[in-house]
């Protein structure tokens, strides 16, 4: 038997929106560690990071699909052109993707 108090509603995220801080859309890089970091969006458990060369549409390479906790990500990247993405999550709910472009040169 369960009563009320047993039952957790979990928050639909859906209608949210993560802040991308950087790296901004269409900025140009120098290869290295790049830091992606985006705003905190409440209610959320996970935040789902992908970043492809050159885009999403026209993937050569899906170069990370990682799941995180932290509002922060780091990775090493070189010369050419990408497009990444983050998206919010719950265990019931997921805002769409923001997604930018940037380029890295050497």
């Amino acid at each position: 038997m369960t009563s009320c108090d047993d039952i957790i509603e979990v928050v639909d995220i859906s209608e949210s929106t993560v802040g991308v801080l950087a790296p901004k859309n269409d900025v140009t890089l120098k290869e290295g560690e790049i830091n992606f970091t985006w705003t905190a969006v409440d209610d959320t458990e996970t935040y789902r990071l992908q970043i492809a060369t050159p885009n999403f549409e026209n993937a050569q390479q899906i170069v990370t699909d990682s799941t995180l906790t932290a509002t922060m990500f780091t990775k090493m990247l070189s010369t050419g052109n990408y497009q990444w993405r983050v998206r919010a999550e719950n265990s019931d709910y997921n805002t769409v993707f923001a997604t930018n472009t940037f380029t890295i040169e050497e």
